[in-house]
């Protein structure tokens, strides 16, 4: 019975040093990344000041970021039409049926 007991503490105590060094590295590798991409959009944010080429590239990117947005809100739309022709014929079925 002592070994079984050993071994649920011994579980338990390596479940929650586990837990904590691997959240430990996470946070660690987190941060790392995230340093990096501040680094990154720092240094296009200068770049983009001084090119103008930088500039109009990045416009064009938030004019297709807009036009895919518009085109994700059309089918969305056209989704909840659907599912609504779906429910009246749904409906319909069930009442000739019933």
């Amino acid at each position: 019975m002592s070994q079984q007991d050993g071994f649920a503490s011994g579980f338990l105590t390596g479940a929650v040093v586990g837990g904590l060094i691997g959240g430990l590295i996470g946070a660690l590798v987190t941060a790392g990344k995230s340093n990096q991409k501040d680094e990154e959009d720092r240094s296009m944010l200068n770049s983009e000041r001084s090119d103008p080429k930088a500039i109009r590239a990045r416009k064009r990117e938030l004019k297709a970021e807009a036009s895919i947005e518009a085109a994700r809100q059309s089918l969305e739309d056209k989704i909840a039409q659907l599912n609504s022709a779906i429910d009246d014929v749904r409906q319909q079925v069930s009442t000739v049926k019933g």
